[in-house]
Formats: C-alpha cells, sequence, structure tokens
C-alpha cells in the first residue's frame, strides 16, 4: 500500500470540511462499501461515548478512509474477524506500555508502522485540547479503534 501523506489527510479534511452535503455523501458512502465498519461504530461497545464523541469518531474515520482510497483505490471492506483480530492486537500492545502521558503511551504503535501519518492524524485530533472533542477517559480507546481500523484498510 502507498503511503498516505499528511498533506493528502488535509486536503481531504479540508474538502469534507467545505460542504455539509459532502461529508453526508461520505458517510453514505462508507455505509455502502464498509458495512461492516460502520456496524462496528454502533456496538454496544460504543455506548460508553457520548453522542459528541461518537459523531468525531465517525468524522475521523471519513477522513482517514477517504485519504487512503485517494492515494490507494478503492479500499477492501473489513471483515469482523480482520477488526476484532486488529484491535485485540492493539489492546494487547497498549497494555503492556508502563508510560502514564497520552502521547507516551502511543509510541509503541509508531514504531515501524508504515503509515505514521494516519496515526499521527489521529493522535493530533485527540490531543488538541481547544475542542475537546474527546474526554481524557475515552481518548485510547477512540485511538485503538481508529488504529485497528486503519490496520485493516491498509493490510488488506
Amino acid at each position: 500500500m502507498k503511503f498516505v501523506s499528511e498533506q493528502i489527510i488535509e486536503t481531504v479534511a479540508d474538502e469534507l470540511d467545505t460542504t455539509e452535503s459532502a461529508y453526508e455523501a461520505a458517510v453514505m458512502d462508507l455505509e455502502e462499501r464498509q458495512p461492516v465498519i460502520l456496524a462496528y461504530l454502533f456496538t454496544e461497545d460504543f455506548e460508553a461515548f457520548s453522542q459528541q464523541e461518537r459523531d468525531f469518531i465517525l468524522y475521523l474515520l471519513i477522513v482517514l478512509w477517504k485519504a487512503i482510497e485517494r492515494v490507494n483505490g478503492e479500499v477492501i471492506p473489513a471483515t469482523e474477524d480482520n477488526l476484532m483480530d486488529a484491535e485485540e492486537k492493539n489492546w494487547s500492545l497498549l497494555q503492556d506500555v508502563k508510560a502514564t502521558r497520552f502521547h507516551e503511551r502511543l509510541d509503541v504503535f509508531f514504531q515501524d508502522y508504515p503509515q505514521e501519518d494516519l496515526l499521527a492524524f489521529v493522535e493530533d485530533a485527540l490531543s488538541d485540547e481547544e475542542d475537546e472533542w474527546v474526554t481524557k477517559e475515552g481518548r485510547e480507546a477512540v485511538f485503538i479503534t481508529l488504529k485497528s481500523i486503519i490496520d485493516c484498510w491498509t493490510q488488506a
């Protein structure tokens, strides 16, 4: 898979932010072409998140997906098994981290990761203290969720 740069990610985000209809069309496209991913966001595991957090997760997910497709073409749909395997591996990695600060805890995911800019986009979005779209308690769970989805899409 070709590398998705920060510049591409920012361009996609800007395009989605331009009009509400562009974002809504992207959500409908995701629902049609990645049904497992969208269903995953509506499982009972996500009930702990506020509506604002769920909306932000969906926005970040759309940006990631569209950026990956911009560079690599259509993404193979994720399967439930692939998603659960990726999520389990990511939680296992995080469980072994001894650091206590959010950014330091995520370092383990960046080591030799081929799509570092995608992860950095998620990390930056979750550490933006001005907006506070996601609670401190929810940041790691959101990161693991999005990292697991990125894994499915980029390793397919």
